[in-house]
């Protein structure tokens, strides 16, 4: 898992970038410089207009690190982030997510739904939901020993491989992904990242929320009150809804003891086995 502890912010001819480091903030804000005038190179190369972004995955995602889980020999196989907009992340070294995205279900039933043809939208968004379940079986069909939690999210599905862990770098990784249709932004995050990801809280839109008043690593004291006071009001939000429902459990539902945790912690802060609305 690539989840640097050290930020910080630097400057060269102009141009700002973030700068990382596992081992302290001065070769982070070396690092910083350094990106920074990459930068600014490409810009007047031509390669990169000013605002632009790097290429997706070209860096570790700047996320504070909230809880870790260990294994028996002190090894972190798991932690809990806090991405950009504010949503806790499971990132997981070992027990494979596999996600899935299907778009926002249409609006069903009415008058006006009748009227625009958003049943035969309902319709098509279901038949796509059923094909990602069956391919799901014809899995573990196919592959004796395989173990699915199958969770449904606001927009597509979940799906969690609990049967024995695997690197993200393995083979077969990406054969799951290309056989289930996984979305391409996770499968490039997940190899860039070195670890599988799941979104553990609600995102703030969808639960009435207002935008995270900006990012970690904060500016100063009076940034991180800021969060403080807006995470006490999206967590009171973000109670009211779930991040993922549990629909389906297919082929071998014998946990291995190191997911036993993190399957417990995953469920339980997605609030997986309740009925609240998704978001």
């Amino acid at each position: 898992m690539n989840f640097p502890k050290y930020w910080s912010r630097g400057e060269a001819k102009g141009f700002h970038a973030w700068g990382w480091s596992g081992e302290n903030i001065a070769l982070a804000q070396a690092k910083a410089i350094e990106v920074a005038g990459r930068v600014a190179k490409r810009f007047a190369s031509g390669d990169l207009t000013r605002g632009g972004r790097y290429e997706y995955g070209d860096r570790p995602l700047r996320e504070e690190v909230l809880r870790e889980f260990r294994d028996e020999g002190g090894a972190v196989t798991a932690v809990i982030t806090r991405n950009s907009y504010g949503c806790l992340v499971l990132n997981t070294a070992r027990m494979m997510f596999v996600d899935v995205d299907l778009g926002e279900p249409p609006a069903s039933g009415g008058f006006l739904n009748q009227l625009f043809g958003s049943k035969k939208s309902v319709a098509a968004h279901e038949s796509a939901r059923q094909a990602v379940l069956a391919r799901a079986g014809e899995w573990v069909q196919q592959n004796p020993g395989w173990g699915w939690r199958i969770y449904e999210t606001r927009a597509g599905l979940r799906l969690m491989a609990i049967h024995r862990g695997y690197d993200p770098a393995d083979r077969v990784c990406e054969t799951v992904f290309e056989w289930l249709g996984a979305d391409p932004l996770y499968r490039r995050l997940c190899h860039h990242q070195k670890c599988f990801r799941a979104r553990l809280t609600p995102k703030s839109w969808r639960c009435g929320a207002a935008p995270v008043p900006g990012r970690w690593p904060w500016e100063n004291e009076r940034a991180l009150q800021s969060f403080q006071e807006w995470e006490r009001r999206y967590l009171a939000s973000a109670a009211k809804f779930s991040t993922c429902h549990l629909i389906a459990e297919l082929g071998s539902q014998t946990p291995a003891p190191e997911f036993h945790e993190l399957i417990a912690a995953h469920d339980d802060v997605t609030g997986a086995r309740n009925q609240s609305p998704l978001a």
